[in-house]
Parts: structure tokens; C-alpha cells; sequence
């Protein structure tokens, strides 16, 4: 699904080559400031690599409209993004945005209980953890549907045994639905249960090992 050929950014990675396959589950762990989280970016264009060439299905990222992109390619960062209003003011806002159709309370419901969220739609975001702002923001991103789940540290916020439910549900989500999943973890222990394949950066460099 995502190809790098010589891909280079800064002097934070620098990367020969790399495939990222679809319908699977790709972890990428390494130490705090090794460049994980760039490595997201880069592949949702949040930020443009300076040399080198990611492809998208066959086709340069740098061709593709972003709008388009990040549409089919969801990212959630580490820190959640609240906006003001309540908890379905906030599940519906990425749905308004893609002027997809919106979708009735049960449904929204539905994927506050797929994500352990137990909270009323009228609730506002203000009282939430920053655990419970995490699902919200993951209950956000499912809604869209995409077919390609970008997520840095998604658990972060959340006891490991919250973290393990969500990550495992997660997970059967992807597998059922066909989509792909690419998430950056700081747990080895989430990497070596859940995914299909283990990207390991050290110093710009990576490390791949299928599982």
C-alpha cells in the first residue's frame, strides 16, 4: 500500500526502502524522538519528505491531492483534539467536514460502546480524561470509515488493561473490515500480540520484522 523508495526527512529518517502492506496491522516502536511519529506525518502529508519517493497504491503521494488523502488515510495524533461543544458535536464534526452523511444517536452508540466510551451524547468534552478524550477521538476516526487508520500512541492515556481491550477490538475491527492499520506504540508487549509486522527505528534507520 505505501512504498518508500530513498525517502529522506531532514536528518531524522532516512530510508531506503519500505513497504507498507495493506489489510494488515504495521507497529512501529522505538525510542522517544527516533522518528516514529514522523513517519506518520509523512505519510498522511502532513509534512513533505525532501528526497526520495512514497507512493499510495502506486502512485506519489506528491501527486495526491491531500484533501482526498486524508480522507482515506485518517491519522490521530497522541494528544486528542477536542472541539468545543458536546460528545456528539465532536463524534459528528469529521462526518460535516467530509460532507459525508451524518449518522443517527444509535449508531453513535454504538461506537462509544465499541470503544468503552460510557458517556452521554450531551456530555460535555470538558469533563472528559484525557483517557476518555482518547476514545473520543477514536470513536471519531471510525465513523469516517476510512481505509487506512493512522494512530501515534493511541493508548497512551489508558490503564494496560483498558489499553489491550481497545487495541484487541481495534484490531478485530481492522481485520473484519479489510482496512489497514498503522500505529505507533511504546509498548513492545502491544507490537508483538497485535501486528502482522514490527518497524523498528533507531536513529533514522529502520528495523522490520514480520510476525
Amino acid at each position: 500500500m505505501f512504498l518508500f523508495k530513498n525517502v529522506s526527512y531532514k536528518n531524522i529518517l532516512n530510508i531506503r526502502e519500505l513497504n507498507i502492506p495493506s489489510h494488515k496491522v504495521t507497529c512501529i516502536v522505538g525510542q522517544s524522538g527516533s522518528g516514529k511519529t514522523t513517519l506518520l506525518r509523512l505519510l498522511n502529508k502532513i509534512i513533505s519528505y525532501d528526497e526520495g519517493e512514497i507512493l499510495y497504491n502506486d502512485k506519489s503521494l506528491r501527486t495526491i491531492d491531500s484533501i482526498k488523502l486524508r480522507r482515506e488515510v485518517i491519522m490521530l495524533p497522541q494528544i486528542p483534539v477536542m472541539f468545543n461543544g458536546n460528545v456528539k458535536e465532536n463524534l459528528l464534526i469529521g462526518i460535516k467536514f467530509s460532507e459525508k452523511p451524518l449518522v443517527p444517536d444509535e449508531i453513535l452508540y454504538e461506537i462509544l460502546e465499541f470503544v468503552q466510551l460510557d458517556k452521554e451524547l450531551s456530555e460535555s468534552v470538558e469533563k472528559l480524561s484525557g483517557g476518555e478524550k482518547q476514545k473520543l477521538c477514536l470513536a471519531r476516526a471510525l465513523l469516517l470509515n476510512p481505509e487506512v487508520f493512522l494512530l501515534d500512541e493511541p493508548s497512551s492515556a489508558l490503564d494496560e488493561d483498558t489499553e489491550h481491550l481497545i487495541i484487541s477490538s481495534l484490531v478485530e475491527y481492522t481485520k473484519k473490515n479489510n482496512k489497514t492499520l498503522i500505529m505507533v506504540t511504546h509498548s513492545k508487549k502491544i507490537a508483538k500480540n497485535f501486528s502482522d509486522n514490527i518497524i523498528e527505528i533507531k536513529n533514522g534507520s529502520l528495523f522490520i520484522k514480520e510476525e
